[in-house]
Formats: C-alpha cells, structure tokens, sequence
C-alpha cells in the first residue's frame, strides 16, 4: 500500500510522493441492461470503461494517460478504484493462513494501485488545471477520500495481522529493508487510531473527514484570491524602475487576461518579488504587498481566519484521542527531531542572531533612503527596493546585472550537467507520451555509463489560471524492485512568467536557486535503489526531506555551472568572472531578511500547534506572538497564517514548517564534505551522498543516513557560517545539534 491519498496532502513545496504502476481494475461497465426482451432486439452498446482505471500503458514502463482525462470522470474513477482497494483489502484481513510478511505486508503493498494511480491525475489537476468544475468535484470528494482512509486504518482485522507480523519472533529474519517496512505500517496503523475504542474511532473519523474538508476550502480560498486581486499597471509611469524583464513578463500576464497594451502584476511571489525589488513607485509596491500578504484575510467569503480557528481545535482534538498533548507531538514522534522541543531549540538558537542582522540590514536600508532624502522610514514593502539598493553599494552587485545571464531553459541544461557529474544521469526530451498541458515538456532519464532507463522528468515551468504558485516536484510513479523493475517518473513544476515567442525567460537568482532546489527533490526520487513501494524515493521524514533538495542549491553558484550556462540571453557569453567574485562575495547578504522572513512563520506554525485546545483568533494570535519574538516590523512573515497552505491545506507540513531549517543544517555540513574534499565535484563524496542518502528511500532511519555520509551528527556551526552568523558557543551547540 503506497502513500494513498495523496490528494487530502494539501499543499506543500514538496508535493506527495508516489504511485506504484498501477494494478488492473476491472469496474462493471457504466451502464448495463437487465431487462430480458420478449423479442429479438439490437445489442445496446457497451460503454466503455472508465479510461482513468486503465493501467498505465506505453512507452517507458507506462505513462500516465494525460490526453484521456477528464473532470467528469474523476469521481466515477476513485469510487470504482476505492471499490477494488476494499476487495483487495478483505481478502488480505480475510485469509485464513497465519499472518506472514508475505501474505500480510508483501500484499498490502501491492494492493490500492489503481487507486493510487487515479489520484495522481486527480492531485495533479487540482495543483495545476484547477476549474471551477474541478473544484466542486474536489469540494465532494475530500470528505469521502479522509472516511476511506479512515475505513483502511481501523480496520481491526487488517491491523491484527500487521501486528501478529511486527510482534512475531521471525521479524528477526526478514531482510533489514523488510524490518522497517514492518514498523512503517505498523507505526501508521497505530498513529492512525487502530487501537482506539469503537466510539474514538467513529469520532476520529468525523474529525478527518470536516478536516478534509476544510483543507479544500482553505487551498480553494487562496487559490482564488491570487486570481481575484491582480494590479493593472497603466501607463509608462506606473512602470519606473521596472526593467524589461520584468515588463515583457507582466505585459504578457495582462494580454493573457485580455488586457493588451496594459501590464498586470499577478498576486503570486513569482510576480511580487520582482515588482517590490525594482519599482520606483512606493505607493504601488503597498498596493502589491497588501494584496500578496492578505491572501486568505479580506473578511470576504474567501477569508481563512474561521476554517484555521476550527482546524486547530480539531487537530488539538486528534491528537488526544490518539494519546499525544498536541499535535505538534503527534506529528513530530517520528520526524528526525522526534519532539516541539528540539525542534524549538533549533528555531530559537538561530531566531536571535537573525534578527539582529535584520537591525543592521534595515539601518543599511535606511541610511540610503535618508541620502535621497525619501523622508521615510523602511516599511515591509520597501525591503527588498532599498535591500537592492544597498547591495549594489555594498558588493557594487546590481540583481539587474546578473538577471540577463539567468535564462530559464540554460539553467535547466545546467541541472542536467549537475546531475550527470553527480549521479551518472543523461537527460533526452521526449515527445511520445502525452502532457497535461502545452507548456509540460518530458525527458527521458538514463544512466550515462550503462545507457539503462532511469526514469521520465516532467518539467511545467510557467504561470496559468488554475495553477496554484509557488513551486513544487511530484512523483507520478515511484521506483520499486517488488513485483519486477519499477522506474519513476517525477515532475518539476514552477510559475515563471511565460515569455513572447522566441523570447528567453529571465529569472531571479531567488527563483534560480528554487529551481535548483525542486530538481534536488526530482533527483531524490530518480535516485532511488529501494524493494518496497512505500519506502521508495522521497517518502522520508518530513525534516529530512528538504536535506537533498536543499543541497543541490549549493550547485547553482559553482564556476562549472556559471562559466557554462550562465550566458547572455543576446550576447552568449559567459557572466563575467568579476561578476561571479562580486556575487560570491554578497553570498550572505540580507540573510537576516531571508531567516526572519521564514523562521517568523516556522515559529507561528509550532506556536499554534503547541497551544493545545485553546480557542485562537489567528490574526490576534499571530500579532501578538510575533511581537513576544521581538519581529523586527520591517518584515512580514513568509507565509502569513491565513494563506499558509503548508499547514492549512493539508497535515503536510503541520507543525513541521521548521522542516526546511532542520534540514539546512544538514545542508551546510553536508556541502562542507565536499568543500574538505576536492570540491563541489568530488567523485567519492558524491558517490558516498548517493549510496547513503539519495538512493536509500525509507528503509533506514535519516539520521543513521545522515551518519553513514558524514560520519557524524551534525552540528549547527555549519549553518551559522552558511548564513554569515556568528557561531554559538561550544557548551550551547549541542543543545541545538539535529
């Protein structure tokens, strides 16, 4: 049994992992005719059966079936699939031999295929080709999805052979693979309420399915803000400062809104970050900021603060019926900071160093804006104007100066580079297997030494109606040795600002970075060498997750891919090296900006979730906590409560937004393994960081991976040096140590 239900994930930079190939389902035809005719009459056609529950077909081990969906049979398609996991599951419960790995475990993880297969299309329409259509299905859908997992995990019968399996003195002789995927399913039985009594259970389920409900709302909420509040820019003057790039970008978002000769500036932080970065007009940079940070909070039909107030008391709820104080602690036990509290000393060891960074950065900032007499003081919506400004002072580094040689389509060649020097993968575009939309192009993944299929990338780079922002990977299909060789198919996806025909798209450095970064989780998922379905890819602890993916940022800055790809859009050449140097030298600036601007919302997420059952105002809540921090009030947090789909829309990240920090302290000790070496390229050290981490899945503990790569724990004097902060104390360090 895979990772099901993905779709109930919600949101989340990570999307759920996984779809195994898909098990044939045979679902009665549609319509069937049971009247006997008195006399001779014409065979009524069949219809035919449900294209979605077909197993996956085509070149490359399968692919998904794109060019068949339809809304309208989505839910036709789970119900039939949630029918044949349910027969598949009783026969499992209901087998009258003793309970073993193989008639047990073995065939729970074969079962629910088709299912799962389903809603990876279903997931992926909902994260990129959301409609109207789409959303009443969803809003059907959800609370029916949460009763059927509930309706898996209490399942006594199915529960007591896992644990006759887990409890049996012949664990000892499984395989160590095997061991753990023992404890898994038995780990998520029981955090699932298999133990509970009859009438806990009933209301366990209650809970799960008006919290799925309320994830859909949430996600649909922000969802239609971002496409509600857009600014029309009018004229040449609403366009000082902006350079061309981001012009042609926001000319092109008006003529897809059938605003031609106008600019939009859409309400997504792909188009909020350039604007806030370059415009010279402050009252705009307002209009913009307001409309991005009050995502969610309008007091209009969308606003977020009640289904956020009612998520919290259920979770609080929850978790006490499954015997844990919050659910902070339910979702930490066994996450690599197994508690809150560790997780808090981390936060809080890295939270003081950062805002004092912020104090000088915005002493820099206003120093500036007071020589051009702009007789202001720095507001949230003047940071990233007056940070670019200092920068070009400061390291003589103009963002607009290195923005030409960022093109979207050389950065993917160079994540391609990357990952031939590092993992031995060749990358070729594809054209036979079908895409959900125009913009997805797909490339076949091989190993480059031995010419073997690896895998199929998805890369959906641009902005659309009904895709939500932001920027994330999936994995369609999950490696797996099991019933024969299984190879992956995993997605990249981002919402650059489309460009005109024939035109390069530029990016940020921000948003080259996060390229980097997602690719990272593709090559977690490309990687993987592993037997079982559920222990394949990126289907890791939570904190640990992030650690592959923020590593391969690291790679972006390197020589190899700067002097390589990092070339002019008309000119060709290759950035300057004084360019280079000046950028390296500016590596940890505004670092405050950028620690404040997540751990802010890192901490909020803990907060809430550490509060227990009390009843909470979110805007109150969030105001009054960030003032106890001391948030410096120059800075709004990153994903502000109401729009906070990592922790709203979904479990996902719920009390684990610290993830991302976690998991950059593995980062930076992880990197200075190579910087020690021979550097970013070192041949054994990247073959060390595949065979322990990259490849290994689930089937051994992260922080047993972890070792086995560095030798050691890390610490977190790594991550202060990464980041330009001074390093704690030795007595302290190991307070904070993951």
């Amino acid at each position: 049994m895979r990772n099901l239900l993905i779709v109930s994930a919600g949101v989340a930079a990570l999307a759920s992992t996984g779809c195994a190939t898909s098990k044939d389902a045979r679902p009665e035809d549609a319509a069937t005719s049971t009247a006997a005719p008195a006399a001779p009459a014409p065979e009524a056609p069949v219809a035919p059966a449900n294209p979605l529950l077909a197993k996956w077909s085509g070149p490359h081990g399968g692919v998904p079936p794109f060019d068949q969906v339809k809304v309208e049979l989505f839910k036709p398609a789970i119900e039939a699939a949630m029918d044949t996991f349910r027969k598949e599951l009783a026969t499992i419960a209901s087998n009258p031999e003793a309970p073993t790995f193989e008639n047990t475990l073995a065939a729970l993880e074969d079962a629910g295929r088709g299912l799962s297969n389903v809603e990876t299309l279903y997931g992926i329409w909902g994260s990129s080709l959301s409609s109207p259509e789409y959303q009443a299905v969803e809003r059907e859908l959800a609370p029916k999805f949460a009763a059927f997992e509930d309706e898996i995990f209490q399942n006594e019968a199915l529960f007591r052979r896992i644990e006759a399996v887990y409890n049996s003195p012949d664990k000892a002789k499984l395989t160590p693979e095997q061991q753990r995927l023992a404890w898994l399913h038995h780990t998520r039985f029981v955090r699932s309420g298999a133990k509970l009594d009859g009438a806990a259970k009933q209301r366990l389920g209650a809970i799960n399915q008006r919290l799925a409900s309320l994830y859909t709302a949430f996600s649909q909420h922000v969802l239609g803000d971002e496409e509600a509040y857009t600014v029309v820019l009018e004229s040449e003057a609403d366009l000082a400062g902006l350079p061309d790039s981001v012009r042609a970008g926001a000319a092109a978002a008006a003529e897809a809104r059938g605003q031609k000769g106008k600019w939009v500036i859409t309400n997504t932080r792909s188009s909020m970050e350039p604007f806030l970065t370059y415009s010279s007009r402050r009252d705009l940079r307002e209009k913009v900021w307001r409309n991005y940070v009050n995502r969610g909070d309008n007091g209009d039909e969308r606003d977020n603060n009640a289904i956020i107030s009612e998520v919290l008391k259920l979770r609080a709820e929850r978790a006490k019926l499954l015997g844990y104080a919050t659910h902070a602690h339910w979702r930490l036990e066994n996450a690599m900071a197994r508690t809150p509290e560790r997780a808090m000393e981390l936060m809080e060891a890295v939270w003081k160093p950062a805002v004092a960074r912020v104090r000088e950065e915005v002493a820099d900032m206003q120093k500036v804006a007071d020589k051009e007499r702009a007789k202001l003081k720095i507001e949230p919506w003047d940071y990233r104007y007056y940070a670019e400004k200092v920068r070009k002072a400061k390291y003589d580094l103009d963002q607009n100066e290195v923005k030409p040689y960022l093109q979207l389509e050389k950065l993917r060649e160079g994540m391609f580079w990357v990952a031939g020097e590092l993992f031995g993968f060749s990358f070729e575009q594809v054209t036979d297997v079908p895409v959900f939309h125009a913009d997805v192009r797909v490339w076949e993944v091989k190993d480059k030494t031995s010419g073997k299929h690896v895998g199929l990338w998805y890369f959906d780079p641009y902005a659309r109606k009904g895709k939500r922002s932001g920027a994330w990977m999936n994995a369609y299909r999950g490696q797996e040795r099991f019933r024969g060789e299984v190879t992956t198919i995993v997605s990249n996806n981002s919402n650059f600002v489309k460009a005109a025909p024939g035109e390069a798209v530029l990016i940020s450095w921000e948003d080259a970075s996060t390229l980097f970064h997602e690719f990272g989780h593709a090559l977690h998922g490309l990687s993987s060498s592993v037997t079982y379905p559920s222990l394949s890819g990126t289907a890791v602890a939570r904190d640990y997750v992030e650690f592959p993916s923020q590593l391969l940022e690291h790679w972006l800055s390197t020589p190899e891919v700067l002097n390589t790809f990092a070339l002019h859009y008309q000119t060709g050449k290759p950035i300057p090296p004084a360019l280079v140097a000046r950028i390296e030298k500016a590596a940890t600036f505004n670092q405050g900006f950028g620690t404040v601007e997540y751990l802010s919302s890192a901490l909020i997420d803990m907060k809430l979730h550490l509060a227990g059952d009390a009843s909470i105002d979110p805007d109150a809540f969030e105001r009054d906590t960030l003032k106890a921090l001391g948030m410096p009030k120059e800075i709004v947090m990153r994903h502000r409560t109401p729009q906070f789909g990592h922790v709203f829309a979904g479990d996902g990240y719920s009390a684990g937004y610290y993830s991302y920090l976690w998991s950059d302290t593995l980062t930076a000790d992880a990197y200075e393994t190579f910087t020690e070496g021979k550097g970013a390229y070192d041949k054994a050290v990247a073959e060390k960081l595949r065979k322990s981490v990259f490849s290994v899945g689930n089937t051994v503990d992260p922080a047993e991976g972890y070792r086995a790569f560095r030798g050691r724990d890390a610490g977190i004097n790594a991550l202060m040096r990464k980041r330009g902060f001074p390093e704690p104390a030795q007595a302290k360090q190991s307070k904070s140590t993951p």
